[in-house]
């Protein structure tokens, strides 16, 4: 007899198997079906985000959670401007542990997947299933958004990101480092542990500074981050390969409805979107995976909540899950959008109106707490 299943996730990212996780609690039978596209297996995967308390609790409770080495606390974070503004926050002062904590993907995506290994109600499959319900985990270029015929409105940056490692001269202290430059938006992100030298770098620069910068040797490139950087860490050494892709804010129209094509008489089918499949906001923030996992908990909290003879398909659930999560970005994607426009100009009235606002934000307290409270996921 043909397996049957309730839900089909395709997309295997972290999001993607978050959410077939979550799904699997209440015995809901889940397919999980890779993203198409082309892998390579050989190259090396540099990323590193910061996930708040939010997205920590929820991985726990996944027992997906990394060991300490390849999820290092940031106690401090500060932020430089281009003429003099800084913004400093720390966790002793906010009475938290940590006020985000930088996580190594590849280490996460390993305990995501030896979780799924242990779930029963999730299988791997290799090519799409008949389910109730298709949640769309597949990334900002998801063929399968397309196929659905929903539009994903983008307004490209000037930007792209650089990303890569580095071995440092000095420790980091557990302290995220962040520069607005003239020429883009530099930051270290601590790795490996309390006592860590090493940093995961995403470096936003214009879009015709990428082909040179990535031309340069690796010894040339790690002067480069070190003069960007005011040698804050000491002297830098390259330990990976450096990654690059385009920048951009973008959102979907729809979130979800129901499945084209489907005959009258059958059983109702319906899709949703979750992840970089819904949205993409600007790294400046560091929010990109936070938002993601909160797609994941909010559409599972929907279906959990359910009626009983409701089905997983019924698109007035799924449409309250839209409603949510589109409300929750609009403050996050306002506010990454607006400080990447007001940081790309470089006429001298802005540049100093811009550093007078961060010394103002830096002694503005219960103003600065609530945002360091809110990025925190508290």
């Amino acid at each position: 007899m043909a397996q049957t299943f309730d839900i089909c996730i395709r997309g295997t990212g972290v999001v993607g198997t978050t959410l077939a996780l979550l799904l699997a609690r209440d015995r809901l039978k889940v397919a999980l079906l890779p993203a198409p596209g082309p892998k390579n297996p050989a190259a090396t995967d540099v990323r590193a985000y910061a996930l708040n308390l939010a997205s920590r609790q929820l991985l726990e409770s996944l027992r997906s959670w990394p060991d300490e080495e390849h999820a290092t606390a940031v106690r401090q974070m500060q932020v430089q401007g281009d003429q003099g503004g800084a913004v400093r926050f720390d966790a002793a002062a906010q009475g938290v542990q940590a006020l985000a904590w930088i996580v190594d993907v590849p280490a996460l995506e390993s305990r995501l997947a030896e979780a799924v290994r242990y779930q029963p109600h999730v299988e791997a499959v290799n090519a799409p299933v008949p389910a109730a319900l298709t949640v769309v985990c597949e990334g900002r270029a998801s063929s399968t958004r397309d196929e659905f015929g929903v539009n994903f409105d983008v307004t490209p940056y000037a930007q792209h990101a650089i990303a890569t490692r580095l071995r440092c001269e000095r420790p980091h202290g557990q302290v995220a480092r962040q520069w607005f430059l003239p020429d883009g938006i530099l930051a270290f992100l601590p790795l490996g542990g309390r006592e860590g030298n090493s940093v995961a770098v995403v470096w936003s620069v214009l879009q015709e500074q990428v082909a040179p910068l990535l031309a340069l040797s690796p010894q040339e490139f790690a002067l480069r981050l070190q003069t960007a950087s005011q040698e804050a860490l000491g002297a830098l050494e390259l330990t990976a390969e450096r990654a690059a892709w385009p920048l951009q804010l973008a959102r979907a129209d729809r979130w979800c409805g129901p499945v084209p094509g489907t005959a009258a008489g059958r059983p109702a089918r319906s899709w949703a979107l979750a992840g970089d499949a819904a949205h993409n906001v600007h790294p400046l923030a560091g929010q990109g995976l936070n938002l993601g996992l909160a797609d994941a908990q909010a559409l599972a909290a929907v279906l959990h909540g359910r009626d009983y003879w409701r089905s997983v398909a019924d698109l007035r659930l799924l449409r309250r899950y839209e409603r949510e999560r589109k409300a929750a970005l609009v403050p996050m994607g306002l506010a990454t959008d607006g400080l990447q426009q007001l940081f790309a100009r470089q006429e001298g009235p802005i540049q100093a109106l811009r550093n007078w606002g961060m010394k103002g934000f830096e002694r503005s307290g219960p103003l600065k707490d609530f945002v360091a409270r809110q990025a925190m996921g508290i």
